[in-house]
């Protein structure tokens, strides 16, 4: 298990206890998610499958390929969100990326900041990587400005990047690289 604590939040890779709350997590913001990112089927939002997700998070984990974290309130146990460094790549590219989603009821607070501040310190300092990336719709305010408050630089908009919700929809690439961390 990986710890990350921060003023706010903690971070605590998700494992297999964390199925419930982290299932009706998902399924409480099914809606308010969709609106970057694709609705699922509805068995999508059941515990059998983040149960699946959560065993494949552990598996990748154990291979050094994606850490899933799930964010918690500091000194609590509700989660609340979940940040993942994922798709690692070690040289010649040292690269990774990172994605992350809040419950709507915790937005706005400064979480997902420090969240993503946390995993770009694990991310540069235990994982070495040179080069974290993140895709964000140029529709998402709030991400954008939690990407540029964190340092990420914007290189450039892949064109109908992604299949959302019937439509092909643009987004931002942003990448921060180890030394302007």
């Amino acid at each position: 298990m990986v710890f990350l604590e921060g003023q706010q939040c903690y971070l605590r890779t998700l494992e297999i206890a964390d199925v419930t709350p982290y299932t009706q997590m998902v399924a409480r913001n099914m809606h308010y998610w969709s609106i970057h990112e694709p609705l699922h089927p509805p068995e999508y939002y059941t515990e059998k499958i983040q149960l699946k997700k959560i065993q494949e998070s552990v598996r990748q984990m154990h291979a050094n390929r994606e850490y899933s974290f799930g964010i918690f309130t500091s000194g609590t146990t509700e989660i609340i969100g979940h940040i993942s460094v994922y798709s690692i790549r070690r040289l010649p590219f040292s690269s990774a990326f990172v994605g992350y989603s809040m419950d709507e009821a915790h937005t706005g607070k400064g979480i997902v900041s420090e969240a993503l501040s946390l995993v770009s310190k694990f991310a540069f300092e235990d994982l070495c990587i040179h080069r974290l990336e993140a895709y964000v719709s140029p529709k998402n305010a709030a991400s954008v400005r939690v990407l540029e408050k964190a340092g990420f630089l914007r290189e450039g908009l892949l064109r109908k990047l992604l299949y959302i919700n019937g439509k092909w929809q643009d987004h931002y690439l942003y990448a921060l690289m180890d030394e302007d961390y």
